[in-house]
């Protein structure tokens, strides 16, 4: 495992320079250092203290690594070497984790290794997909071609979840707001009628009654309520983490009512793109259905790309185990039965690929023009309820008085 080492060295003219390497040994960076030309004074490797320790770990974002690949096929495609573009990429970076995973890679492929070996160290930021087709580019010598189509899918991948977020936002935003309207009634409004109803005396309403309780509830016990928040979170954290727990999870995504369609769409067009994408770069057809059960981010398409591997193994074409799956409809069966007809799978997929992205996209926009009427409607409901409720007693006194 690659270590951060910090040096101090005399250059060719005397100076004092400092620094930090990334390296898998004290002797690869002494080694690397004369190399560069300078003396070495000395080197140590720097430990994590506690102002080093990051909860939850570093991330590299999807857009990060888009920008990543396309920038990388750029400068490939200008004649510039891996080493001085990964060089320079790294030097570049504005996130330190991918900064420090390509000059780690840099080092990697220095020492012998291809650009897939060194990347195929840091799974987390590079998948199965990323290594097969930059392995496949290295194998075909298109290189900067293949990290370009990498880059547009990741582009494109990027846009699919800010369609996603886009839909999610709105409601979830809402629904937060109701929430709190609801907590300040309940902590704040009801209790004041409480005391009111107590002091006229007689029999409340029914709904008044299961107001009032829960005002009682929510008051003495939200400290348990917030922790049953957080203890249902991780439960279904846990649950989501177990393979059956994930596969139900995803069923029910694709089932749900309003968004379930939106899901399968995003579903469908990411299996087609990466399908697409790995047979055009001259993946075996089996090595890609792999690929593609792992990264389609659905257990249910995923069990079934799983099942149409297993068949083509045997010998049989694609088009035909996958029409035998519920969640591939039957437009995305006949156009790569067409593709396998004419030896055109990879442009089928890629057809199928934009037309997904485009009913994404229409379906988004129907859900945002839907769900702002709905949403109006269930803040109305919710206020207006827990309004009646209170007030209801009040119109009997008013009778009771007449």
């Amino acid at each position: 495992m690659s270590d951060t080492y910090a040096y101090k060295v005399r250059d060719r003219t005397g100076n004092l320079v400092t620094g930090t390497i990334v390296a898998d040994s004290e002797t690869l960076v002494l080694h690397r250092l004369r190399e560069l030309g300078y003396t070495p004074l000395d080197v140590s490797r720097q430990g994590r203290g506690l102002g080093s320790i990051e909860f939850g770990g570093k991330k590299v974002k999807l857009k990060q690594l888009a920008v990543f690949s396309r920038q990388f096929a750029t400068m490939i495609n200008s004649g510039l070497p891996i080493l001085r573009a990964l060089g320079i990429l790294s030097e570049q970076s504005d996130n330190k984790e991918l900064a420090r995973i390509l000059e780690a890679s840099r080092l990697d492929v220095e020492r012998g290794a291809s650009l897939s070996q060194a990347f195929q160290k840091h799974p987390k930021v590079f998948n199965d997909l990323y290594i097969s087709m930059v392995k496949s580019g290295e194998t075909g010598g298109s290189l900067d071609d293949t990290l370009l189509r990498l880059a547009t899918m990741l582009e494109r991948e990027v846009q699919l979840r800010g369609k996603i977020k886009a839909a999610m936002t709105y409601p979830i935003a809402v629904l937060g707001l109701v929430g709190l309207i609801m907590t300040a009634m309940l902590l704040f409004v009801v209790p004041q009628f409480k005391s009111i109803y107590g002091q006229l005396g007689g029999s409340l309403p029914v709904p008044t009654k299961v107001l009032l309780l829960m005002s009682d509830v929510f008051k003495k016990l939200w400290w348990l309520l917030i922790i049953g928040a957080f203890a249902g979170r991780f439960a279904l954290k846990r649950f989501k983490a177990t393979e059956n727990g994930r596969a139900v999870i995803d069923r029910i995504k694709l089932r749900v009512p309003v968004f379930g369609s939106l899901f399968h769409k995003t579903a469908l067009s990411r299996f087609a793109s990466t399908l697409s994408m790995l047979m055009h770069a001259g993946v075996p057809i089996l090595g890609a259905l792999d690929i593609v059960s792992d990264t389609v981010n659905n257990r249910v398409l995923s069990s079934a790309v799983t099942d149409v591997q297993s068949s083509v193994r045997e010998g049989e074409s694609i088009a035909k185990p996958l029409g035998g799956h519920a969640v591939f409809p039957p437009m995305v069966v006949q156009m790569i039965a067409v593709g396998e007809e004419t030896g055109q799978v990879d442009t089928m997929l890629e057809k199928v690929a934009q037309f997904y992205d485009q009913e994404v996209e229409a379906t988004v926009d129907a859900l945002t023009s839907l769900i702002e009427p709905i949403l109006i409607a269930v803040i109305g409901a919710c206020v207006g309820a827990a309004v009646i409720a209170l007030y209801m007693p009040m119109f009997n006194i008013i009778k009771l008085i007449k």
